[in-house]
């Protein structure tokens, strides 16, 4: 990563990199261009990663090696490959009978119907009312935030373009940033810099996030797969709920109360008291994600969870749903800028 000089004031070239940078992150959330932006730099980032073992492989002094450039570029073609396909096999997934979302929802729903002579009082006026209610508010909620999933309809065609595109972007930059060295003049290199530290932040906080997340996945998955069955207790849909899991856990923080509603109720279908033993095992579980995520993410972008869930409560009310998932990266971000000057 580029090392900027913290004793000398901003030159002309970094104040306009800096507004740039700004308008540019504006601008990619004003027009939802993120899904785009992240598979670019996931993709870019992942290439950066596996690269130098490629150089250990195709040694030479020369900044244009043909042999490293093929390489490199065949370590693209398999990158963008896999995650399409997995992207495409998760999608598959949640809208196949097995592990359709919809049927989750609905089953969720006839749950709290049926248990609502088993719980108390004050938790039944904070429910829905039956079955058809509960859909019809999860449905007037989909309508409401529509534009920002991006996910329903004619919106999802849009989207998995710009992520195709976004992939083949990042794996582009990669190739060129692999095989060539580059002599910046000064706005450029400002530029560069920005790019630097940006893509920095976004690596710290999406791998991190992905272990947290994996970690989460497979404690959970435990719970759900093993445990409980080992007990004699076969929630419905379990395959379902541990793909959600690892999904929503990708979002900081708010990830985790979502999948924790989601086992929760359905593990009312058995009885409230492994309702109640879903909560107490997710809770002290999340309890020692905590110290986790502060080690693993904090300990990446030196940020305490108070922070993170300001800055995602800002960005959500400024942009909604796609805010939520640009906040850690952004803030990071900034956090990068501010170090760098030693002003933080």
């Amino acid at each position: 990563m580029t090392k900027l000089s913290k004793a000398l004031p901003p030159s002309l070239y970094e104040t306009f990199s800096w507004i740039l940078a700004a308008f540019t992150l504006f601008f990619v959330l004003k027009f939802h261009l993120l899904p785009a932006l992240l598979a670019g730099l996931l993709v870019y980032e992942l290439v950066h990663i596996i690269t130098p073992y490629i150089a250990r492989r195709f040694p030479s002094k020369k900044p244009s090696n043909r042999s490293k450039l093929w390489a490199v570029g065949i370590l693209v073609a398999i990158i963008v490959s896999l995650l399409a396909l997995a992207g495409a096999g998760l999608v598959a997934f949640l809208r196949s009978d097995a592990g359709s979302v919809t049927v989750l929802l609905a089953k969720m729903a006839q749950i709290l119907e049926d248990s609502r002579k088993i719980l108390p009082n004050w938790l039944l006026e904070r429910l829905p009312a039956d079955a058809h209610t509960f859909k019809e508010q999860a449905t007037d909620w989909l309508r409401t935030h529509a534009d920002e999933l991006q996910v329903v309809g004619k919106e999802a065609g849009r989207v998995t373009a710009h992520v195709l595109i976004g992939m083949v972007i990042g794996g582009m930059l990669a190739i060129r940033d692999a095989v060539t060295m580059d002599h910046f003049k000064p706005f450029a290199r400002a530029l560069a810099e920005r790019g630097d530290l940006f893509g920095d932040a976004f690596k710290r906080v999406v791998f991190a996030q992905l272990r947290i997340s994996a970690i989460n996945t497979a404690v959970t998955g435990l719970y759900l797969a093993v445990i409980l069955p080992l007990m004699g207790i076969h929630l419905p849909l379990v395959k379902t709920m541990i793909a959600i899991t690892f999904v929503v856990g990708l979002i900081p923080v708010i990830g985790n109360l979502i999948s924790n509603t989601m086992i929760v109720v359905v593990s009312l279908s058995h009885s409230l008291g492994v309702a109640i033993a879903s909560l107490i095992y997710l809770v002290v579980i999340h309890k020692f994600e905590y110290f986790l995520n502060a080690r693993i993410v904090g300990g990446q972008i030196r940020a305490n969870a108070w922070e993170l869930l300001i800055a995602m409560l800002v960005m959500e009310s400024a942009f909604g749903l796609a805010g939520i998932v640009a906040a850690p990266i952004y803030y990071a971000y900034i956090k990068a800028e501010l170090r760098a000057r030693d002003l933080v």
